[in-house]
């Protein structure tokens, strides 16, 4: 059946799109989406599984991370104590 249909720029931007990256016709993408959208229970298909890729971030060579607490108590102490002096 051949019927006139008008569609959102952005709408009609994406479907041409999925189109041509398919490399199918712009008819039978419309077709499927529409079918899509109209059956029950319809659900997008699934999308592949995000993977972490973890990445290792250790501390520099020669930083001892139990004295970092102290490291910074010592920075409180200087910087308290030049704020008091003026």
């Amino acid at each position: 059946m051949r019927t006139t249909l008008t569609l959102d720029d952005d709408l009609a931007d994406s479907l041409k799109e999925q189109a041509r990256s398919q490399n199918k016709p712009f008819k039978r993408v419309v077709n499927d989406t529409l079918r899509r959208g109209m059956s029950p229970g319809s659900e997008n298909p699934p999308m592949p599984r995000y993977q972490v890729v973890p990445n290792q971030s250790g501390l520099a060579p020669g930083v001892d991370p139990m004295k970092l607490n102290q490291l910074n108590d010592q920075l409180e102490t200087e910087e308290f104590t030049k704020s008091s002096a003026t």
